[in-house]
């Protein structure tokens, strides 16, 4: 099974995720937001598999410091746009396997769809 982890390495619960996955002895690929960046076209298919308020992290200080204009009828296309420039607005980890995304880190959701 091929596995992506889609994060930032410092972010707790992309730590948890990681710990968790390599207690499982489940192998995963990781992708760096702050070295490798965020694609537009990735994020888009995200939103249409989990939605914007999956993915769109409304809940962290990179959220809550955009201005309220940037945050006023935020849609999907302008949410990808701040997304791509600002990878911390995207929550994390997104893990993509085959068949599925995984949106956050709940362990009983990471059981259920990869197993162990």
């Amino acid at each position: 099974m091929t596995i992506t982890i889609y994060g930032i390495p410092n972010c707790d619960t992309v730590k948890k995720a990681r710990t968790w996955l390599g207690a499982q002895g489940i192998a995963y690929t990781f992708h760096d937001y702050k070295k490798a960046g965020a694609d537009p076209a990735q994020l888009a298919q995200w939103i249409a598999q989990a939605g914007l308020g999956s993915v769109l992290n409304r809940a962290g200080t990179t959220f809550r410091k955009l201005d309220e204009a940037q945050k006023a009828d935020l849609d999907a296309a302008r949410a990808i746009a701040l997304m791509a420039e600002q990878p911390s607005l995207i929550k994390r980890p997104i893990a993509e396997y085959p068949g599925g995304l995984l949106v956050g880190f709940k362990p009983e959701e990471w059981v259920a769809a990869l197993g162990n």
